[in-house]
């Protein structure tokens, strides 16, 4: 049964409103100021919120965005005796269900209630069976509609129907095997085993072992025949995460693999036959591995016959959002907690916050502001996350070359756009035809770089 809030500060239409509701079917709660409900709002779920724009504290709009912060798919119809164009666009864009002049038949508002009721209940079935058709495309745990995102999905199920050999490339903390396990569950082999194997959790002297197996007797301690990886996986895939690591003698071996599709055993005579397709992932720059000999430029070509580049976090701020309230779901759920959403102020700290260890650190994150949350709210308070006070690009610990070059470049951008902004007392276009580039890419760039902040803490007078 629907869970129906009405809001309105005059005692004969709230109950009115109230008597009638509940002579449908529907539990109704009722508040006669804006805070009131707003409080109620945060600590009880509600189908639909039946509001008046009109009211002396917090008005109907305030209500309405509070409500679409805590749940966002709960309708809300709002109610006025001085309605205007005006006020009715600004409720729609606050995504209000319906907005409705007083006095009205409450035969109609029955109506406008029920299809709002279905409304609500549609979205709630799409989000199901959206759900399921990922969980059974092995895209149910990749989320994201950041254009990086979406094409590398498009990517993945491209590739997934053939054997091709798939290479991974992100930093640390991206989520590549989840990538490697939504490519196998969307491939012919997805009934057959997937086997991972992390290359850098184990010593390269034991890592042929793991992936090849070994006869009785080929070493000390090596009373039975072994099974290594490939011959687990066989008609499967196997994912070698941190490719990179792998000491390149073993590189050698893993070649013959791809190449003949067999290999011997430690101590062994025997070939082994195998039908296994390869998924790699690395953090590094295999092209500088090659350069530095560290790293076969053939075993490359055959890992790399489909290469995919996994975004950073920070390449995709439009997700962080509904990564972080994925996460919240999960760990409210684990930790049998009340279900909390996020504050404005939290999810502001979360979007402006650089992320080094990417989508695992923001999963760390959650998971202690979940722990620490008494009531329904994360609050900044919750998240152990600090920002440079200038909003300065961050370079991650242990970066590369090709990233050093880019962070580098980047902060040259920015000190020479805010330097020709001063000398031209912030004329944009006057500075656009200084550093000779069009006035849509210095917006683009002073967007990026939060150029306008910098400005005004320097010198509120720009």
């Amino acid at each position: 049964m629907p869970n129906i809030l009405v809001v309105d500060d005059k005692d004969s239409m709230r109950n009115m409103l109230t008597e009638t509701l509940l002579e449908e079917g529907y539990r109704v709660d009722s508040a006669s100021t804006g805070k009131k409900a707003v409080d109620l709002v945060r600590n009880k779920s509600y189908d639909l919120v039946l509001t008046d724009l009109k009211m002396p504290d917090v008005d109907g709009l305030q209500v309405l965005s509070e409500v679409k912060e805590v749940d966002s798919e709960t309708a809300v119809i709002l109610m006025t005796a001085f309605g205007t164009i005006e006020d009715a666009v600004a409720a729609m864009k606050l995504g209000a269900f319906d907005f409705v002049t007083k006095p009205f038949d409450t035969e109609h508002l029955c109506v406008l209630v029920n299809r709002a009721l279905e409304n609500r209940r549609l979205i709630a079935e799409n989000t199901l069976l959206r759900q399921e058709l990922f969980a059974n495309t092995g895209l149910g745990n990749i989320i994201g509609k950041n254009e990086k995102m979406v094409e590398i999905c498009k990517l993945m199920e491209k590739v997934a129907g053939s054997d091709a050999s798939v290479l991974l490339q992100g930093e640390s903390g991206t989520g590549k095997e989840l990538f490697a396990r939504a490519i196998h569950t969307m491939s012919l082999r997805k009934n057959k085993p997937y086997i991972a194997i992390n290359c850098a959790a184990i010593p390269g002297e034991l890592l042929e072992n793991e992936l090849f197996g070994s006869e009785k007797g080929a070493f000390t301690g090596a009373h039975a025949r072994k099974m290594g990886k490939f011959e687990i996986a066989h008609s499967g895939t196997i994912f070698l995460d941190e490719i990179g690591d792998m000491d390149i003698a073993l590189q050698a071996k893993l070649l013959r693999v791809l190449q003949q599709k067999n290999f011997e055993r430690l101590g062994g005579t025997k070939t082994v036959d195998v039908d296994v397709r390869v998924i790699a992932a690395t953090n590094m720059d295999l092209n500088e591995l090659i350069r530095a000999k560290r790293f076969r430029e053939d075993l490359y070509y055959r890992l790399s016959v489909f290469p995919i580049q996994i975004p950073a976090l920070r390449e995709r701020p439009d997700d962080i959002r509904e990564l972080a309230e994925f996460f919240i779901d999960k760990y409210c759920r684990e930790m049998r907690k009340q279900q909390k959403s996020l504050s404005r102020e939290a999810i502001k700290l979360l979007e402006k916050y650089h992320w080094p260890g990417n989508v695992r650190e923001l999963q760390n994150t959650v998971e202690r502001a979940v722990i620490l949350a008494e009531g329904k709210k994360i609050t900044p308070d919750h998240l152990a996350i600090r920002l440079r006070r200038t909003g300065e690009i961050q370079l991650r610990e242990g970066a590369g070359l090709k990233e050093i070059g880019a962070h580098a470049q980047r902060a040259a951008e920015r000190a020479a756009i805010i330097r020709v902004l001063k000398q031209v007392r912030n004329n944009k276009r006057k500075a656009s035809k200084v550093l000779k580039i069009d006035y849509t890419t210095l917006f683009d760039k002073m967007k990026k770089y939060e150029i306008d902040k910098a400005l005004e803490d320097e010198d509120p007078a720009l």
